[in-house]
């Protein structure tokens, strides 16, 4: 059998990539994930403001994570990194040899 032209081999849908929308969205979900950890950060900060280093520390943690929010959202995706098993031509695959088998008579 005749392999197929590369140019013609259909890929499968799961190597598709994401659609723009889908990566859109899931970039701004992450986003919104990491700027929504800033307010309990800032909240935690006035709550103990009895206790100086500890709301210091509070807001320590809050100043990195806009810019973080940003790297993160503006990152690609990561690729998946599966392997599929795919069709393969019969000169690919070894044949078992095909033996007389004796058989015993009554």
């Amino acid at each position: 059998m005749k392999s197929p032209d590369p140019d013609d081999t259909p890929i499968l849908i799961t190597d598709a990539a994401q659609s723009y929308e889908e990566e859109f969205a899931t970039r701004r979900r992450r986003y919104s994930i990491m700027m929504a950890l800033r307010v309990p950060c800032l909240v935690l900060a006035a709550v103990f403001y009895n206790t100086p280093w500890l709301a210091v520390t509070f807001i320590v943690l809050s100043i990195p994570l806009p810019w973080m929010a940003v790297i993160i959202a503006n990152d690609r995706l990561p690729t998946k990194a599966s392997k599929f098993r795919r069709y393969r031509d019969d000169a690919e695959v070894p044949r078992l040899e095909r033996k007389d088998h004796p058989v015993i008579e009554p």
